[in-house]
């Protein structure tokens, strides 16, 4: 015994509820994967960028301080010998022989010179008194501190030097190019940055004073550029800046995230592959419930010719029945009749085979559509007749020549004529319109309309789907398999031709089959 229409609609809903809900699951579980991979990517980038930039700006200062040391050892180097030679002469007992006493000197800033003071030293003589021993001593230390006076005045005449001078030199003199490359190089090394990069020399208003050849003035304001103050104690009216480019500085950050991005993209195919399983076993779903629907169809559009059929050959087997020739005939035409309907329902059946072929196995001809259409509108014409309605034909197409095989294309018309029957008005006489006309591009426009009652526009997209059927309302006398319009969209398709439909509800729906004329 088969179950419960009701019990088996439950365990559908079941079944589909079960499926969203794994559905839901697995998407969020994709989705916070991939929150996470992207939020760790992210900070890991933010991290190393925020050390890279404290590395560089360490660098930076310390070229700085570097630059700023090396002008003052040019000065400690080099003015001190002048200003020692026009104040050492005037200095009481200068060049004499003082002896060998050095002294050295370290400001606060770092800087550091060496002093020599000299003078007369004589050993004391032993036989010296007391008196004249300590004389000479005192003496001694009056050089010495004169000579250290002396020395501390040079000092300070080399930082009144710095100040007042180094202010008037040229920028590219005190911090040329040659050195500020080379204490770039060696200061992002201490760093641990090992990246190629672009420096220049800037003033105040921006304006270069140097700059290396792979400096771009347009990427002075990235992210990839840091700027440090050259000689900050020099006047503000004249300032220098130090700017230094890192191009490569975007492939350092993610260098450090390159290993996650595999990871990243299998989680991306992972997610797409499920979507795909999922809208797949979704369309399986539904085409397993159409295809139980055209079972069902199926064995109740067979069992009606086959119990008529079976009923007529009992009573065949009845003697008074076949003493009565009026009886013969009837029950003859009853069988003729419903083995032509079961005939016409294994062909339908037959159809289906089409859809699980790549190609169709086509012989093709070249056919007058015209002569064809006409045919196919007498035979029909019967069939309209008996629910009273008319079939009127406009086969006006002066070049019908199609290259088609006449058995396909005959039961493509067929199918679309019996569908219009099928979803026909009961209130208003069926009326059927068959046209032929030429269009542009040498082509053959077939027209099939009638006055039924019409289709969804959301069941337009559907129709031509295999085991679709249009759900007709109240109306349950309409049967079917859902093969129909899938079988005349294939071979419209298979014909190399097109296929469009135009339908209103409760006004009639219009058929067009474009097909291409044979050149000749």
């Amino acid at each position: 015994m088969s179950a419960h229409p009701a019990v088996e609609a439950v365990e559908i809903i079941m079944k589909k509820s079960i499926i969203w809900f794994l559905t839901i699951i697995m998407a969020l579980t994709f989705a916070g994967l991939l929150y996470i991979q992207i939020m760790y990517m992210r900070n890991m980038v933010r991290m190393r960028d925020e050390q890279f930039a404290e590395g560089v700006k360490r660098s930076l200062y310390s070229v700085s301080n570097m630059l700023e040391q090396e002008e003052a050892r040019y000065y400690l180097e080099n003015d001190v010998a002048s200003i020692e030679s026009s104040v050492v002469p005037a200095y009481p007992g200068a060049g004499s022989n003082l002896g060998g006493v050095r002294y050295s000197v370290t400001t606060s800033e770092g800087l550091s010179s060496d002093f020599t003071f000299t003078g007369e030293i004589t050993a004391l003589s032993p036989q010296l008194s007391a008196e004249a021993k300590k004389q000479r001593y005192s003496s001694m230390q009056e050089t010495v501190r004169n000579q250290y006076m002396y020395q501390r005045g040079l000092l300070n005449e080399v930082i009144l030097s710095i100040i007042s001078q180094s202010g008037n030199r040229d920028i590219a003199v005190r911090a040329d190019s040659a050195t500020v490359s080379m204490f770039l190089t060696m200061e992002l090394a201490n760093n641990g940055i090992m990246l190629p990069f672009e420096f220049a020399v800037v003033n105040r208003m921006g304006a270069p004073v140097y700059k290396t050849a792979g400096f771009n003035t347009d990427n002075s304001n990235s992210g990839n550029t840091f700027v440090q103050t050259l000689f900050p104690n020099d006047a503000k009216n004249t300032m220098n800046y130090l700017k230094v480019y890192f191009p490569d500085k975007k492939d350092y950050l993610f260098s450090s995230v390159r290993f996650m991005l595999p990871s990243f993209l299998f989680t991306i195919i992972l997610l797409i592959v499920f979507l795909y399983t999922i809208i797949v076993a979704f369309k399986q779903k539904k085409l397993t419930e159409m295809k139980n629907d055209f079972i069902n169809n199926m064995t109740h559009e067979f069992k009606t010719p086959i119990s008529t059929i079976s009923l007529a050959a009992q009573m065949l087997n009845d003697t008074s029945v076949r003493k009565s020739p009026k009886m013969l005939e009837h029950i003859s035409t009853v069988i003729n009749d419903e083995t032509k309907r079961l005939r016409f329902q294994v062909e339908k059946v037959l159809q289906m085979s089409m859809f699980d072929r790549q190609k169709a196995t086509l012989r093709l001809q070249d056919v007058n559509a015209n002569e064809v259409m006409a045919s196919i509108v007498h035979t029909f014409k019967i069939k309209v007749e008996k629910y009273g309605g008319t079939i009127v034909p406009d086969l006006n197409a002066e070049d019908a020549i199609v290259n088609v095989d006449e058995m396909h294309f005959t039961n493509v018309i067929f199918n679309l004529l019996d569908n219009a029957v099928k979803y026909r008005r009961e209130d208003v006489p069926l009326r059927l319109e068959v046209s032929t006309r030429d269009i542009s591009d040498h082509r053959l426009e077939i027209t099939v309309k009638d006055n039924g009652i019409g289709v969804k526009k959301e069941d337009l997209k559907k129709i031509f789907e295999k085991f679709y059927r249009v759900s007709t309302g109240n109306r349950h006398d309409v049967k079917g398999f859902g093969l129909g319009l899938a079988y005349v969209h294939k071979m419209v398709q298979e014909l190399h031709g097109d296929i469009k439909v135009e339908s209103e509800l409760n006004v009639g729906t219009k058929f067009i089959i474009i097909l291409p004329l044979t050149k000749n």
